[in-house]
């Protein structure tokens, strides 16, 4: 059985669902949203805020490691940023070369890199030079802008810039997040590199996992939406990796599923705004009704309120053990 990383999904899981998710699956590692890097040397709040899991050894409460990702195109900012956050201690620092946004793309940053393999060396260099031995440094690549052309290039360049390992999202930036992933591309990969590589992309069920690693010839699996979409994904593979049967009974995952539906919403309300809260447990349970019938009923519910209190009722009737609100 090779690992199982949980991918970082901006806007969507951030430590209050990486707290869940890691709960329930037993993964290797997760990886945190990305911090954007530009002109200046962040304060260490800035690294707090999109990694709170620093203050408590770089691990989510179920003990899984928890490695900070950085964006940026500038070599010496992302280095001097990486210098900084090296004090706090993280669990591995990852750099994106990976976000197909639009916004991100303009400002020279994420996927948009993958058209110039030497800019990737250097901002991979000068950033390694910065990152002691101690602290696995990483990187995660789609397989290029529009094309393949340049994939193996820039997985060359990676490799020889200084990271110990790879993420491979196989799609290029063009693709989005449609289907298929090429994973055969990430067998490619690692014909060229010597360093482990990740396959990343498509995974959302036993059967899918089971393909990837053959079709990528890679053990090691980054689970992004499909861990989204069911977060006992990652405990089944487990399973079937140790000759354990495995029934598959929704119903029964629905039941466990509901106390850590209550504890992602309590937490939620506590760290965002009564505005924001509903959206937030609307984008879950949107992923979730693609495997359980009773996240779509409960999505249908609550889809139309605005309100912490009036969505915490409707959460009650449906099973989800909410606490009412002091007072």
């Amino acid at each position: 059985m090779g690992r199982l990383l949980l991918a970082p999904m901006e806007g969507l899981v951030d430590d209050v669902l990486r707290d869940v998710l890691t709960r329930l699956g037993a993964y290797d590692l997760a990886v945190s949203e990305f911090l954007r890097v530009s002109g200046s040397v962040l304060p260490v709040r800035s690294f707090r805020r999109i990694c709170p899991e620093l203050g408590r050894g770089s691990r989510t409460d179920a003990g899984t490691p928890v490695v900070v990702q950085l964006l940026g195109s500038d070599p010496a900012c992302l280095a001097d940023n990486a210098a900084q956050l090296v004090e706090l201690s993280p669990a591995g620092i990852d750099l994106n070369f990976g976000c197909p946004a639009p916004t991100v793309n303009r400002h020279g940053g994420g996927a948009t890199l993958l058209t110039d393999p030497e800019q990737l060396f250097r901002i991979v260099a000068t950033v390694r030079r910065v990152v002691p031995a101690e602290i696995p440094f990483t990187a995660k690549m789609r397989l290029g802008v529009r094309d393949t052309a340049r994939t193996l290039d820039c997985a060359r360049a990676l490799a020889a810039g200084g990271v110990v390992s790879l993420v491979v999202h196989a799609r290029t930036r063009a693709e989005g997040y449609r289907p298929p992933a090429h994973w055969e591309w990430v067998a490619r990969i690692k014909d060229v590199v010597q360093q482990p590589v990740t396959a990343n992309g498509e995974v959302w069920t036993t059967a899918d996992h089971a393909r990837c690693c053959a079709v990528s010839g890679t053990q090691d699996v980054m689970l992004g939406r499909g861990a989204v979409a069911d977060p006992f994904l990652a405990r089944r593979i487990r399973a079937l990796a140790a000759g354990q049967a495995i029934a598959s009974d929704r119903s029964l995952d629905w039941l466990l599923l509901q106390p850590l539906l209550a504890s992602y919403w309590q937490q939620v309300c506590g760290k965002v705004s009564p505005r924001q809260a509903p959206g937030r447990l609307k984008l879950w349970l949107g992923s979730l009704q693609r495997n359980f019938i009773e996240a779509e009923a409960l999505f249908i519910a609550v889809r139309a309120l605005r309100g912490v209190e009036e969505v915490s009722r409707v959460l009650r009737r449906h099973g989800v053990p909410v606490m009412p609100a002091a007072g």
